[in-house]
């Protein structure tokens, strides 16, 4: 039951950060400091696509299913068995991938606009003394 959960856990951290590496950019608009924990995600989720590096979570996920009794990921690993053909149709996988990169590419272009732009406004708003209407007589 233990190793059941570790799985599940493993599995919805996961999906956490793959959601993270496509929108964190976007978080970062808002959030300027999550921007190089996004640059650090999205170079690993890259690195993953292109040259195949093996995921930690993934590993776990397997170790903890493994030990609930359950099988193992299919060795194309996580994204494939939970993802593609599930949200997506398999054939559309080089489609979702060049998508998911504009959206990152996109997300930077936008913080580092966003922070531009930040910086050209004023820092301090002048405030007024607030309004009193004149006293009769």
């Amino acid at each position: 039951m233990l190793y059941r959960l570790l799985a599940d856990a493993t599995a919805v951290t996961h999906f956490a950060f793959v959601a993270y590496v496509v929108v964190g950019g976007f978080v970062a608009w808002r959030l300027a400091r999550t921007i190089w924990l996004h640059l650090i995600a999205a170079c690993w989720g890259l690195g993953s696509v292109v040259f195949g590096f093996e995921c930690p979570l993934t590993d776990l996920e397997n170790w903890a299913r493994v030990h609930a009794g359950e099988a193992r990921l299919p060795s194309s690993g996580f994204i494939d068995h939970y993802i593609t053909g599930v949200l997506y149709p398999e054939d559309a996988l080089g489609l979702v991938r060049v998508l998911v990169a504009v959206l990152v590419v996109a997300s930077w272009i936008g913080y580092v606009w966003t922070r531009r732009h930040r910086s050209a406004l004023p820092t301090t708003v002048p405030v007024r003394a607030p309004h009193r209407p004149a006293h009769p007589g």
